[in-house]
């Protein structure tokens, strides 16, 4: 699901500039980093923001392009794990993920830290992205070789998901 997920991305920026997927999954694997726990938020994907290395028609269709890549990324693996049964367990690990997830957007997020520095800001709004649940467990550790486990191999290490 990683390999399909990145090469599409990696496709969509080659298309446009072959410098592009791995400078922009390199920025994506510093940015979305909870340096805290020495993990990316997932297994990353592309990030960019402020380019003007190219004439803005150039930038507009590879945004336009990257956009509509996440959508040939994303569905597949939606329609082929969406009928997948699930335990607790399983769904303890979610939990657990998104509290990893609350804690990114809370401590390092750019967005989030303007809006709520920002006078007058509804915070409501700004906190709109986190997780209507979350969990946190003290020291909690997958069982070796575990789903979990391998998930959080990935997210401590850098990978290159793609040929």
């Amino acid at each position: 699901d990683a390999g399909h997920f990145h090469q599409t991305l990696k496709d969509a920026c080659d298309a446009h500039d072959p410098s592009y997927y791995p400078r922009f999954k390199a920025w994506c694997d510093k940015y979305f980093s909870n340096v805290h726990r020495g993990e990316t938020r997932g297994i990353g994907g592309i990030f960019f923001d402020d380019l003007d290395d190219k004439e803005p028609e150039q930038l507009f269709r590879f945004a336009y392009d990257a956009g509509n890549a996440f959508i040939r990324a994303y569905v597949p693996l939606v329609a082929r794990r969406m009928a997948m049964p699930y335990t607790q367990r399983e769904r303890d690990w979610q939990l657990i993920r998104r509290g990893h997830y609350a804690e990114f957007n809370l401590v390092y997020d750019r967005g989030t830290k303007f809006g709520l520095m920002t006078p007058g800001a509804r915070i409501e709004s700004i906190l709109m992205s986190l997780p209507l649940a979350a969990r946190w467990e003290y020291m909690n550790k997958p069982d070796p070789d575990s789903p979990e486990d391998l998930l959080l191999r990935a997210v401590r290490t850098t990978t290159t998901w793609t040929k």
